[in-house]
Order: structure tokens, then sequence, then C-alpha cells
């Protein structure tokens, strides 16, 4: 498991700041105007919901270009509570001071398909904590990555998920799946281009990735940032060499109300099996019920055929 965090300790600091900055309004104006004092507190506290909402009435209004189902009012007032909801988890709590509190698991033993987890834009592996559990409760092997440095350029995060992409090959003989949220996607399109001469994995999956860029990330100076632009040079690049390096069985999962990955269908891949969840946003939809429960099917079914190739391969016809 990793030993540190940028991006834990960049949120900490944004959190507390935060904090300090709302009781400090509500103690300077409470003696001269506590109403004033407490609608102050509150709008710097809120400043999160405000930006979700305003991000998903954007994506709203740029979606309406693609041919996917539009996300109805309600639709989007629920996305709207629900990503609020795993903001506050998520960016307040598991990754600024939870990023540590599950271990990475390779205790199983050969024959299992182990898990490779891929955190995105401004997150770190305290994403996967719930992931995690699960995965160990099940039995698979899983280590989640932490990706850095945050801002650099994707190709530099291709030896982080080339060395936990070995050590579960090593520790279960088995190439395994990996699982990939927002960025995460991309980072392991970067390791596949960099490394598909050598490289074995099972599936690759990924869910709100920007496969074709996002219409968000033109308001984005840094190096990542600019990678994940709609249809940039780079990411033309990876499509390019996929064309004569196939990636491995993929699945995408995409949603209507994302509010970071939009349009909508920049999230998925010519040749994949894309799956739409309507309604879902961006956040949320890496914990969405319908997406873990087809992932974690998809988990059991690579294994399952893993195990018959494995039968297969050493049955005496085939010696």
């Amino acid at each position: 498991m990793p030993g540190h965090s940028r991006i834990a300790r960049l949120l900490q600091v944004a959190c507390l700041g935060q904090l300090a900055l709302a009781l400090g309004w509500l103690a300077w104006r409470w003696p001269a105007a506590p109403g004033q004092a407490v609608a102050g507190a509150l709008a710097i506290l809120l400043v999160t919901p405000a930006a979700l909402a305003l991000e998903l009435a954007i994506a709203s209004r740029v979606g309406r270009a693609t041919r996917l189902p539009q996300p109805a009012p309600r639709q989007l007032v629920h996305a709207w509570v629900a990503e609020t909801a795993h903001m506050v988890r998520t960016f307040y709590w598991r990754q600024p001071f939870r990023w540590r509190a599950e271990p990475d698991h390779l205790d199983a033993g050969s024959g299992r398909v182990g898990v490779v987890l891929v955190h995105g834009f401004m997150c770190n592996r305290g994403l996967w904590n719930a992931w995690l559990r699960i995965l160990r409760a099940r039995g698979h092997p899983c280590i989640a990555v932490n990706l850095e440095p945050p801002y650099g350029s994707i190709d530099a995060y291709v030896q982080t998920i080339d060395t936990a992409v070995a050590r579960l090959a090593a520790a279960t003989q088995r190439p395994p799946v990996l699982v990939c949220h927002s960025m995460g996607g991309l980072a392991a399109r970067a390791w596949w281009r960099a490394r598909s001469h050598q490289a074995d994995v099972a599936h690759i999956v990924t869910i709100g990735t920007p496969h074709s860029g996002t219409w968000l990330a033109r308001f984005s100076g840094r190096t990542n940032g600019r990678q994940m632009r709609l249809h940039n040079a780079w990411l033309a690049q990876l499509a390019q060499h996929e064309a004569s390096h196939p990636l491995p069985p993929c699945t995408c999962w995409y949603s209507n109300c994302d509010n970071i990955v939009f349009p909508a269908d920049t999230a998925t891949l010519p040749q994949a099996d894309n799956r739409f969840v309507p309604g879902v946003p961006h956040v949320a939809l890496a914990f969405d019920a319908v997406v873990m429960a087809g992932t974690l099917q998809l988990i059991a079914s690579t294994e399952v055929r893993c195990q018959g190739e494995s039968v297969t391969g050493t049955s005496p016809e085939n010696l």
C-alpha cells in the first residue's frame, strides 16, 4: 500500500480550511448580525452542492446534442442529491482521512482472479474503500493504486499500474481485471499502449471514463486535464495505437447525468461492451448498485473463464 498521498494532503487542507473559514465568518459576524453570520457560514459550506448543480445544468444542456435519452428534471434533482452525498463522503472523509483504512489484499492464494482498482482525477485509493471490502469478502486479491503526481501526465501513471498488475499476476497466476473510474480508464489505456507487447490483463472495466474527452476539461490547465479535452491529439494517439494493438475485452459504464464526463457518449469505446445507466452522476456511478453488481459479475465470469482455460490447457489432449 502506498506510504503517502499528495491528494490526501491537499484535501485535508481544503476541508479544514473551508471549515475554519465558515467558523471564522460565523464568529466575526455573529455579534453584529447573527442572521448574516449564519447565512455566510452556510454559503461557504454549500459551495460544493452549488458547483454540482451548475455542472449538472451544463451537462444537461451540452448533452442535448447526443442521441441518448435526455434526463428528466426529476432525474437531475435526484442526481444532484446523490452526488452531493457521495462528494461529501468521498472528498471530505474517505480520501483525505481514510485513504489507508482498507489495505490491499494479496492473501487469497493462486487461482483467484485479482482486481486492480484505478481512481481518477483529484482522487486517491480511498475512493475504493467499499470495493476493497467487498472484493476481500469475496476472496478476490485486490490492489488500489495511488496515481502520482496528481497533476502530471497520464503517461506518468504507467509504472504504477504495471507494478500492481505484476504483483497480482504473481500472487494469483492469473491475468487480473482492471476496474477504473474516470481518468483511471485513460491511465489503463496509456498503460496498455506502453506495455501491450507484454501485458496480460483479462478485462478492463471503465466507469465514467472520458474516452473521447469531456467538455468540462476545457477549463483545466493541468497536464492530465488537457489530455482529457474533447478529441485532443493525445487521445487520438491512444486510439491509433489501439487500432493495431486492440485492447483486451472492455466494459464501459456511462450515464446521461454524469456531471464531469459529458457529452455522455464520450465515455464509450467503439469495440467495448458499453452499458448505459440513466440518471446517475459521476462519483455516484462508481457506487451505483447496477454498476457494482454488473462489474462483480464480470469479475466472477472472468474467473470462471480463466479457470476453464487452465483446465483445458493442462488436459491430456492438449499436452
